[in-house]
């Protein structure tokens, strides 16, 4: 048995001692107050607490016991039908708020109308076109479809479709040769879009068709299009500077179409957008398509539409529709813009994923009622 002898100043610290050198089941054997002495035992120090203990004696310890730590009490346990009713409560109160903000004071809206209104605001529709919409129908539909959803939302997409305008495809007229720019910000699939259109024109439609790229800022670009034009075996031109518009256009004038794939530009960049005006200038186009992504949000997708309407775009092409969760955004743009919609991609896939634009479709597609890939 190993029996060990500790001082310290206070008995706090003797003990201490104890638990680190022999551990907490430790048993304190004596204790005793004592002082030191000095200078041969002539003159007493100061007073220390003597321990003597041992880890090899199996009596109760005297060390002071640690604190256990006490677990947290639980919660008060919530009756499951109080909270049903609290849910229930609280379910009611949100749609009470819901339906005052889509009807005027003292005015009480429909079931079924006000499910259309809950479901046009997760559509990603502003609470005042939604809002609008749901008055209109109100007006209009008889009390036969007020609580018919599937009717309801066929009536909006009426409504809807006549709010949208298109253009159609590109019309290539014989004997002529029809010059389409497609502008827009980086990274909305303009290079890709164009090699739809320009293999669609050409292996469908037969057409002769020509390739302008002035994307020069990004060499990649430059040799995807190429790639694209010794598939589809198109002419390519590369221009770098307004000066050198004139004349490549020149040499694809025998074309029935001629698709000029431009840099992407930041809507915040004013220099760029003016350059790209020189550009579209000097080659004499005759369509601007606005490429614009599908994804981008309403506030975003505005004011990009607003920039680039000096470059004197005449058309939207909106893309990546298979990669929106939402298309009610799209709406403020139309309506913001003023442009017509040309066509609508949802997918990377060439020629395949581009449609020509169609008010009816899009209007459904806002709604939710049909997917964006067909099938």
């Amino acid at each position: 048995m190993e029996v060990r002898t500790f001082r310290a100043p206070t008995m706090q610290e003797a003990l201490a001692l104890v638990e680190r050198e022999l551990g907490p089941d430790a048993a304190v054997l004596h204790t005793r107050e004592v002082r030191r002495h000095r200078l041969f035992g002539l003159w007493q120090g100061r007073r220390e607490i003597e321990v003597t203990a041992s880890a090899g004696v199996n009596v109760p310890s005297r060390l002071p016991p640690r604190p256990v730590p006490q677990a947290p009490e639980p919660p008060p346990a919530v009756v499951p039908r109080q909270l049903e009713g609290q849910l229930s409560r609280l379910h009611t109160m949100v749609e009470e708020l819901c339906r005052r903000s889509c009807t005027g004071p003292g005015e009480e809206l429909p079931d079924g109308l006000f499910r259309l209104f809950t479901d046009l605001i997760e559509a990603d529709l502003d609470e005042d076109e939604a809002r609008s919409l749901v008055h209109r129908v109100r007006r209009e539909a008889p009390d036969s479809e007020i609580d018919d959803p599937l009717l309801l939302k066929a009536r909006v997409a009426r409504l809807l479709e006549s709010e949208i305008r298109v253009t159609g495809p590109i019309q290539i007229v014989p004997g002529s040769c029809r010059l389409v720019a497609l502008v827009g910000p980086t990274g909305v699939g303009k290079t890709t879009t164009i090699a739809k259109l320009a293999a669609n024109y050409r292996l469908k439609e037969k057409r002769h068709v020509g390739l302008i790229t002035v994307d020069t800022y990004r060499i990649a670009a430059v040799e995807q299009l190429r790639t694209y034009a010794d598939i589809i075996d198109l002419p390519m031109q590369v221009v770098s500077s307004p000066r050198e518009m004139r004349p490549a256009v020149e040499r694809l004038r025998g074309m029935d179409l001629i698709l000029m794939d431009t840099a992407g530009r930041s809507p915040r960049d004013e220099i760029k957008i003016k350059e790209l005006k020189a550009f579209l200038s000097e080659a004499g186009v005759d369509e601007v398509h606005l490429v614009l992504s599908a994804v981008s949000g309403a506030k975003a997708l505005e004011q990009t539409a607003a920039r680039f309407a000096t470059a004197g775009t005449t058309s939207l092409i909106l893309t990546k529709l298979d990669e929106a969760t939402s298309l009610g955004q799209v709406l403020p743009l139309i309506h913001a813009s003023g442009l017509p919609l040309s066509y609508l991609t949802n997918g990377q896939n060439v020629p395949d994923d581009i449609e020509t634009a169609e008010a009816g479709r899009l209007a459904r597609l806002i709604l939710a009622i049909e997917p964006a890939t067909r099938s």
